[in-house]
């Protein structure tokens, strides 16, 4: 076929590939993030994105408990704490609970998060097969463990979702010294729980939060805790709020942060899962105090 202007084709099917990307984009971003839960019964509510505190129930009991206070309703956003970040800067959600450290001083610093709370702490443990073919049970830190695991090959299990476990994961690989690849390093793309039983089926190596394993070790009877102790490995959470006037309900997002800092707030976290598991979950703002990085 024979074109008398090709330069005018050319632009007006440029022009509109952008356009198509354009309303993709915008598409994308209207679309509202699933609703995984609602905590409360009140007229009012606002949106909080967090994973293994919502995951492993702490976020119902504080939610709850905010609700016979303040008459709100807490809707539960599921997400790692990388897609939570990135949910409260585009004004998705009003608050986040995470374990990110570096990427809520960012946050903090671009000026789309506001309020900076510590609520509390867990930390990591390193678990895999009780054969422990990597003896890291001997190792003399979280990256002498995953030099060992690396040198071995034996399989291990990662998120590779840029949750903050992910995070963690990937800074200690660089402490190690180490570019992890091959077939002995499986990504999941999955939550803790999730990534958990992978681990257990492939009788591999997996960093969890100790929350997570005091509540669901009972899916994972392959394993056991190997390596615990690194300080590097506590895990501290902060609570972030939206800026003034960012999103609809920030003011009563806010309100929810001070209420989990508060005597009550923080009985209940220190507290959690003792009656059901023998042990508490979590640790308590005062003790998480020590390991600010």
């Amino acid at each position: 076929m024979h074109m008398k202007y090709p330069h005018l084709f050319t632009s007006t099917l440029l022009t509109t590939l952008l356009l198509g990307l354009g309303m993709q984009t915008s598409t994308a971003q209207s679309t509202p993030p699933k609703v995984e839960a609602t905590y409360g019964q009140g007229a009012k509510s606002f949106k909080l994105a967090t994973g293994s505190p919502g995951e492993l129930g702490l976020l119902q009991q504080l939610g709850e408990a905010f609700d016979k206070k303040e008459g709100a309703r807490l809707v539960w956003i599921k997400a790692g704490s990388g897609a939570s970040l990135n949910l409260l800067k585009t004004k998705q959600v009003d608050m986040i609970m995470v374990h990110a450290p570096d990427g809520v001083n960012k946050a903090i610093a671009e000026g789309w998060a506001t309020g900076r709370t510590l609520i509390g702490s867990n930390e990591f443990y390193i678990v895999g097969p009780k054969a422990d073919k990597a003896k890291i049970q001997s190792a003399s830190s979280g990256a002498d463990a995953y030099t060992k695991i690396a040198k071995t090959q034996a399989n291990f299990i990662s998120r590779g979702d840029k949750s903050g476990t992910h995070q963690k994961e990937m800074d200690i690989w660089k402490k190690a010294g180490v570019v992890p690849e091959g077939n002995w390093y499986i990504v999941t793309n999955d939550f803790m729980t999730a990534s958990l039983k992978r681990a257990n089926a492939d009788k591999a190596y997996f960093m969890t939060d100790s929350s997570t394993w005091v509540a669901e070790k009972n899916i994972a009877p392959e394993l056991q805790i190997l390596y615990r102790g690194d300080p590097y490995l506590v895990n501290t959470y902060d609570a972030l709020v939206a800026p003034v006037g960012a999103t609809e309900n920030r003011d009563i997002a806010a309100k929810f942060i001070q209420f989990v800092a508060s005597d009550e707030g923080q009985t209940i976290i220190r507290n959690y899962g003792k009656s059901q598991y023998k042990e508490a979950l979590y640790n308590d703002a005062v003790y998480a105090k020590q390991y600010v990085q």
